[in-house]
């Protein structure tokens, strides 16, 4: 397992997990939601803003303008923004959009002294690593942190604080308004009454994530029943399940999330003990996921809803 995915497993399994972020305002701090308030959305793009962020409250004294995001779901979610001319610097595992301007930063082991040569006066993190906030805070630099979410409403709570970190709230709520209006779209139109059950493939370990994640927020969208639910030491959402659970569960879809760094998809299952049998397999019901859009939790949640909702849409049928 490669060390991205390996470090990507261990933030979903909680290792480096940070409390949910809050709701933004021009002035001051407010309870977490999961649309923008009428103060936020009224407030616009007026500066300074308090944003309630993994880190506590940040104020940010003015409109950024030489952002560097650590953080491939804030680099997303900026760029949808359209807060993409603001953004210095991104970094190494930042692949969308194609133009972001890509560094050999780390938001993986972050170095305080080599993210200050980017003068930035803005900088998105996911997780705080070997006290890079206190760093960044000691130096001056505005940093908010914004964890991997929990629950759909953490990932709207997060877009709506980088839309007021910004100067794009008015485009934040505009994004989450369309986001919430498309996944209901999809989810009344999936066929529920057939209770297919299914297994997301986080990793070759095998790693899965249950239905009280992020992933199985999505997926329960549509009615799916997940096997990993079952699995033994499931409580902390991201089981290590062995070949004979899958197999003895037997889904009736299989979602892999690990095809881009792993090479996994229906022919490499067949190869593992006892999965050739397997109901998914056999009705060409494995479904390769785009690994990044699998794994972050910005705007896209919508592309990979519709993936889910397409396979649900065709087993059923």
């Amino acid at each position: 397992m490669s060390r991205l995915r390996t470090t990507f497993t261990g933030a979903l399994l909680g290792v480096v997990a940070l409390a949910g972020c809050g709701q933004t305002d021009g002035t001051s701090s407010a309870a977490p939601s999961a649309t923008p308030t009428a103060a936020a959305t009224a407030a616009g793009s007026a500066f300074p803003v308090t944003v309630q962020a993994g880190n506590g409250a940040v104020t940010i004294a003015k409109r950024p303008e030489r952002i560097v995001s650590l953080s491939p779901t804030a680099t997303e979610t900026l760029y949808a923004l359209g807060a993409g001319s603001q953004v210095a610097a991104v970094d190494d595992q930042s692949n969308y959009p194609a133009d972001a301007p890509k560094t050999t930063l780390s938001g993986f082991k972050p170095n305080v002294e080599a993210i200050v040569g980017a003068k930035p006066d803005l900088v998105v993190l996911s997780n705080d690593i070997d006290g890079v906030v206190a760093g960044l805070t000691k130096v001056g630099v505005p940093v908010i942190v914004e964890p991997a979410a929990n629950t759909l409403d953490e990932a709207y709570d997060e877009i709506t604080d980088l839309g007021a970190a910004t100067g794009n709230a008015e485009k934040a709520a505009e994004i989450i308004t369309g986001m919430k209006q498309e996944l209901d779209r999809l989810a009344a139109a999936a066929p529920k009454d057939k209770k297919l059950t299914y297994y997301h493939e986080l990793d070759t370990t095998p790693y899965a994530a249950t239905s009280t994640t992020f992933l199985g927020q999505i997926y329960g969208l549509f009615g799916l029943v997940n096997i990993a639910d079952e699995a033994p030491d499931a409580a902390g959402g991201y089981p290590k399940l062995s070949s004979e659970f899958v197999v003895k569960a037997d889904p009736a879809l299989i979602f892999l999330g690990d095809t881009k760094c792993c090479g996994q998809n229906k022919d490499a299952l067949t190869k593992r003990p006892g999965w050739s049998g397997l109901s998914a397999i056999k009705n060409d019901r494995v479904i390769e996921l785009d690994d990044d859009i699998a794994s972050r939790w910005g705007p896209r949640v919508v592309d990979l809803a519709k993936t889910v909702g397409e396979a649900v849409q065709k087993a059923a049928s």
